[in-house]
């Protein structure tokens, strides 16, 4: 290990994929940023045959290093990374991403401008013309738009491309290991990175491409899991602020919806449009599910 400190800790959460982990490290193996300005910390959640050949191959050329944890979900690994992290900055992404070259470089400029914010970079759909994934994108670009326009500072911003400074990220306690799923902890860690009083700014130079492939079944289960997440997130945002649930207002809907028209034509539109309607009922419907499930797991509780 370099005895030289680095700015930046690159943390990478990853269960049972292998080989999008290689892609991962090779992509962060191609950075323009300097080699000792940044570590990569490769955390394991428990997979049946940990990456450690992958990661040795990575630190042939790399600050590279494998963490193993007992399965605890991806909110639970990155607190893993974080605690053993160098850099100042800690940059979190997924084991299913490809940075940019120039993705760290567009970070470093960034955090020399607005020191002490959090960092929010573009992800980009990496593949292609998939519908269901393209589907997925647009629903983080709108997301990005509503949240994030407008305003001297953002709301929201996915962990797939994010940094925060280490001190005030231990400062606000980390993810909240609470939440179930990988759904929602990121929401909630912005609510309460705004809460503290710091900045979210956006980079669109700091770009990542997401390689997640999905088909009917399991874009469905994604927004499944994100109506699940989306319970607990009201949760904890009720217990913090003790006021009453948000609700997006009808326009939000509307507006999502219709998204993808003018962004595509023709049929190739109307099915996107109809995918993101699917999105929101089947988020719903996670949403409800997961409700009458935690009142049945609180009942059983209070009766043993």
């Amino acid at each position: 290990m370099s005895t030289v400190v680095p700015t930046y800790s690159v943390i990478v959460p990853t269960f049972q994929r292998r080989d999008a982990l290689e892609r991962c490290l090779r992509a962060l193996g191609a950075q323009t940023l300097e080699r000792d300005r940044f570590e990569v910390i490769v955390v394991d959640d428990g997979s049946t045959t940990p990456p450690r050949d992958v990661v040795a191959r990575a630190a042939e050329t790399l600050q590279a290093r494998l963490i193993e944890q007992p399965n605890s979900g991806p909110a639970g690994a990155r607190n893993t990374g974080a605690a053993a992290a160098r850099g100042e900055y800690l940059v979190f992404t997924d084991d299913d991403c490809l940075p940019e070259p120039g993705w760290l470089s567009a970070i470093d400029t960034m955090t020399k401008r607005h020191p002490g914010c959090a960092i929010g970079g573009r992800v980009v759909n990496a593949l292609g013309d998939g519908l269901y994934s393209t589907a997925s994108q647009l629903l983080i670009d709108f997301l990005y738009e509503y949240y994030n326009a407008g305003q001297s500072g953002g709301r929201f911003f996915i962990t797939s491309n994010l940094v925060l400074p280490k001190q005030h990220f231990e400062r606000i306690g980390g993810f909240d290991v609470s939440f179930p799923l990988a759904a929602a902890e990121d929401r909630d860690l912005c609510d309460r990175w705004a809460e503290a009083g710091h900045a979210l700014l956006y980079c669109e130079e700091a770009v990542v491409n997401h390689a997640h492939a999905l088909a009917p079944r399991s874009f469905c289960r994604q927004h499944f899991n994100y109506g699940r997440g989306a319970l607990h997130l009201h949760r904890a945002r009720a217990r913090r602020s003790e006021a009453s649930l948000r609700v997006e207002p009808l326009h939000f809907y509307t507006r999502l919806v219709s998204y993808p028209i003018g962004r595509s034509s023709g049929s190739r539109a109307v099915a996107l449009s109809a995918l993101m309607a699917l999105s929101q009922c089947v988020y719903v419907s996670g949403y409800l599910i997961e409700r009458v499930r935690s009142r049945s797991l609180s009942s059983v509780s209070e009766r043993a």
